[in-house]
């Protein structure tokens, strides 16, 4: 199989569901976001040191459930084909909730804002808290078409677990600072 094409040469793509659509369509911005955001996640899986495979899984994990949900965003709501792609469950959202609990209660608490940085594995963490959030307030633009078409409860929840995935990674980059015994940076005003 070819790796190109052609056919995004003039500026469109195909969408998951069939529709040609250009590649600056919100819906597009949305899932590049979220395709970026598992980029940087594998950047700060190779960026963690060696006995860290737990939290290795627990990152990869997360980048297949935004391969589910960059498909599910790659796909218009009024297609039949959404109904064939995994959801964002609630316990996915919960797992995040967890996973985010968890490493807080290993952490001093904050005692003022923070720069991003430190060890290279937080700053990972931090670039992927901020796509994260670019990735959220791109599918906030396509509230009104999934609500217009009843998908509101399913869009709902991939907006929930983005959320919760940028306040996971904002809670994973200090971690990854006090795993490499590297003190978070507070902000200076």
């Amino acid at each position: 199989m070819k790796i190109y094409t052609g056919s995004g040469d003039r500026g469109m793509t195909s969408l998951f569901s069939g529709e040609r659509v250009k590649k600056s369509y919100e819906r597009v911005e949305a899932y590049g976001d979220v395709d970026e955001l598992n980029s940087v996640l594998g950047a700060l899986v190779a960026a963690l040191p060696g006995d860290t495979d737990a939290m290795v899984k627990e990152i990869q994990d997360i980048q297949s459930d935004l391969f589910h949900l960059g498909a599910w965003l790659a796909t218009t709501p009024d297609s039949p084909s959404l109904s064939k792609i995994e959801k964002i469950s609630p316990a996915k959202i919960n797992t995040l909730e967890s996973a985010i609990d968890r490493l807080q209660e290993r952490l001093p608490p904050l005692q003022a804002f923070i720069l991003p940085g430190g060890h290279l594995s937080a700053a990972l963490a931090h670039i992927a808290r901020t796509v994260c959030r670019r990735a959220e307030r791109h599918v906030v633009l396509l509230r009104e078409e999934y609500i217009s078409n009843g998908v509101t409860k399913q869009f709902e929840a991939v907006l929930s677990y983005l959320n919760r995935l940028s306040d996971y990674l904002f809670v994973l980059a200090r971690y990854c600072n006090q795993m490499r015994e590297v003190n978070d940076i507070p902000w200076r005003k």
